[in-house]
């Protein structure tokens, strides 16, 4: 397997010592996370520099969460100021793609409708286009909401959140060929031998399906449901986190859902960035698979066990201990000694 390629630092390309008076909290070989408030760092970026953001925020939820997120009543205002200035920093064939989760009313079992309005706001006021609307089922998902599920019964439990994939032109870069899934067994047999299987013949739509639908292209394309179960237990993050009896982070996406659209809509050597970083999912898999990434999260306990991602499973525990008290104490830690791209793997 040839090595990988190399590419510069993000820090030596944008930002040679800091972002918004900003030291990086830590640094790998192609990243770096930043502990401040986003719109600062944001604004220190320069224009069209990021080929990819992608983040999941707090959701405008009723009940206020450990993580911290708004009400809904001001919700869409206050994403808003972050997606304005996402805008100015994505390079023109640029994407911005936003995980969202549903909500209802208060007190009622309406939904609310703010999740759809963010599309609208974004496309009719900061000059976004919106390339596609996915889905993310997770079906390890608990019931929820209580009230209407549980207790009265009455709703079925909402297990999936909307991802809305944003172009800064109407042509984002992307290549489906990148994130081809298995065949079905069904296309496995035709292929073996398709004309035992499948005589073609004229659709009632007119469209006539001849040889070429029985051509290998190494996959299926996919839709744009994507069922991932967020249901990680274990790695170097859980582990990190136990060994310095650090809280996780609430509110993780799985590896598998920034995966898919880092492969999708980058190239190797791009940049990404997570403005609400939270334990770094989308920074870590983007050191995976060759990607350059910068992320930005308020909350320096969250940045010190996210520097966990990127350590070597034989990194002892008083390493772990000491890079988690060098950051929370606001000292940038280069983590390259402690980690090695070539020898991580994505959970499956």
């Amino acid at each position: 397997m040839p090595d990988p390629v190399t590419h510069p630092n993000p820090i030596e390309r944008i930002a040679p010592q800091r972002l918004a008076g900003h030291d990086p909290s830590y640094t790998t070989t192609r990243g770096a996370a930043y502990c401040g408030d986003s719109l600062n760092l944001l604004d220190s970026l320069p224009e069209a520099s990021v080929n990819l953001v992608i983040t999941s925020p707090p959701f405008a939820l009723q009940r206020q969460k450990a993580y911290g997120n708004k009400d809904q009543g001001e919700y869409l205002d206050w994403l808003t100021e972050f997606a304005r200035r996402v805008y100015r920093v994505l390079a023109p064939d640029g994407s911005f793609v936003l995980d969202l989760g549903g909500a209802y009313e208060k007190g009622t079992p309406a939904r609310s409708l703010y999740n759809f309005r963010v599309p609208i706001r974004f496309c009719d006021d900061l000059g976004f286009y919106l390339a596609e609307d996915f889905y993310w089922y997770n079906p390890s998902k608990l019931p929820s909401p209580i009230e209407w599920v549980n207790k009265r019964k009455i709703r079925a439990k909402d297990s999936v959140n909307t991802v809305w994939w944003f172009g800064k032109s109407e042509w984002p870069k992307a290549d489906v060929s990148k994130v081809l899934t298995e065949y079905s067994d069904r296309m496995k047999k035709l292929l073996k031998d398709p004309d035992a299987f499948y005589t073609p013949k004229l659709r009632p739509s007119g469209h006539d399906i001849g040889a070429s639908f029985a051509k290998d292209n190494g996959g299926a394309i996919p839709s744009n449901l994507l069922q991932i179960p967020n249901t990680e237990s274990n790695g170097q993050y859980m582990s990190g986190c136990k060994a310095v009896d650090a809280k996780q982070h609430p509110a993780r996406f799985p590896a598998k859902l920034p995966e898919f659209f880092i492969r999708f809509l980058t190239d190797p050597g791009d940049l990404v960035l997570d403005i609400f970083a939270g334990s770094n999912t989308a920074g870590w898999v983007a050191e995976t698979i060759d990607r350059q990434w910068l992320a930005f999260e308020e909350c320096r306990e969250y940045v010190a066990t996210s520097a966990f991602r990127f350590l070597r499973p034989e990194v002892d525990v008083t390493a772990i201990r000491r890079i988690h008290a060098e950051v929370l104490a606001g000292q940038p830690v280069d983590l390259s000694p402690y980690g090695n791209p070539t020898q991580m793997q994505l959970v499956p």
